[in-house]
């Protein structure tokens, strides 16, 4: 899938451009240069085609958690993030269904649908109908 850039501008201009806001050379204001060139540093991210909210559920704790998460995102970016709420969260088996997950698919290309166009269609409430992911501590012995 094609991802959009998201830049974050400061509001003013670089001081490579004249008080006007444009270059001189090209007449172009300087953030419709800066975006549409090479120039990513002020990209801080992509915009996601579509997000979606999935259910964390540790096994040994019985801890829950729900994540917003990108459709674009991998398992092993999820992870990353997941860190915040376990340390250990790599020590652990991803199962959906009783399935193991592959850590570097996304959601959908682990079998986990996006259901909740049809949710809205049927006035479900999506947050009682959401995917929940099964983590299973292996006990490898590792350290925070």
């Amino acid at each position: 899938p094609r991802h959009h850039r998201l830049f974050l501008f400061s509001g003013r201009p670089p001081p490579s451009t004249v008080s006007s806001g444009t270059n001189a050379e090209s007449g172009k204001q300087w953030y419709q240069r800066r975006v549409r060139g090479k120039d990513e540093s002020f990209c801080i991210g992509h915009l996601s085609t579509k997000t979606r909210k999935i259910r964390i559920i540790n096994t040994l704790t019985s801890q829950e958690h729900t994540l917003e998460v990108c459709s674009e995102e991998t398992l092993e970016e999820i992870l990353n993030r997941f860190y915040k709420y376990n340390k250990h969260a790599a020590s652990y088996t991803w199962k959906y269904n009783g399935t193991n997950l592959t850590m570097t698919k996304t959601l959908e290309q682990n079998g986990v649908k996006d259901e909740d166009e049809e949710f809205y269609e049927l006035n479900f409430n999506e947050e009682d109908w959401l995917p929940a992911i099964h983590i299973y501590f292996n006990d490898d012995l590792t350290e925070a």
